[in-house]
């Protein structure tokens, strides 16, 4: 449908003439679109929803209430009821996005399943991933899903907690309500409930820093 057509059926565009809408593209009344949005190949966005400016959807299925923030780009993907994702997401061919779940700013899937209200929030890596209910991903992780020969996929289960800047290392598996200590690198499965913390600990040497300030040849003027 042109854009024209879709507002007569219902859908808000602002400035639709800077819009890129292909015929294929179906959009259910009460949705949102913002200027320089692209809505390509067969599309599929529920009612109510609001993609907002530069966002790039191609060949994707939205369900109602789900929120596309300014410059993401979705390839291939499935996004459920009350997803938001963005703002500069990537969603790449065969990402799911459950309900109510949240993808934030410069997170990227690749073949991620996130189940309902997870949350990714920011400056994450989700490759080849399935991740259960209500957990949730600190930023800075990275699922380490390719050996350089082959595929791996990492499983992390309901209401776990990823810890900011851990590296999982697939394959690998996180049971349900695991913790995974900030700064990890977890290699081997964590069991449902458990604490894994993978990184080398903590040496304060006090006055350290004032000892070799004081070590320095005076500077000459």
């Amino acid at each position: 449908m042109t854009a024209q057509q879709l507002i007569a059926a219902g859908v808000a565009i602002h400035r639709p003439e800077t819009c890129v809408i292909d015929p294929d593209v179906e959009v259910a009344p009460g949705t949102v679109i913002e200027p320089y949005a692209q809505l390509l190949g067969r599309t599929r966005v529920g009612r109510d929803c609001r993609i907002r400016s530069f966002a790039v959807i191609e060949n994707c299925s939205l369900g109602n209430g789900v929120l596309i923030r300014q410059h993401s780009v979705l390839e291939d993907s499935t996004i459920a009821d009350g997803a938001q994702i963005g703002p500069f997401a990537h969603l790449r061919p065969g990402s799911d996005i459950g309900e109510n779940a949240h993808v934030g700013n410069f997170v990227e899937t690749k073949k991620a399943k996130l189940g309902k209200g997870v949350k990714a929030n920011h400056l994450t890596y989700l490759g080849d991933a399935e991740i259960g209910d209500g957990t949730n991903i600190g930023a800075g992780t990275i699922t380490c899903n390719y050996d350089g020969v082959n595929k791996h996929v990492t499983r992390i289960g309901k209401a776990a907690f990823i810890g900011s800047d851990s590296t999982l290392v697939a394959p690998v598996t996180i049971g349900d309500g695991a913790y995974i200590g900030a700064g990890s690198c977890i290699t081997r499965q964590v069991p449902a409930d458990a604490l894994a913390v993978g990184r080398g600990r903590q040496v304060t040497k006090e006055g350290w820093a004032a000892a070799r300030r004081a070590s320095r040849p005076s500077k000459q003027s």
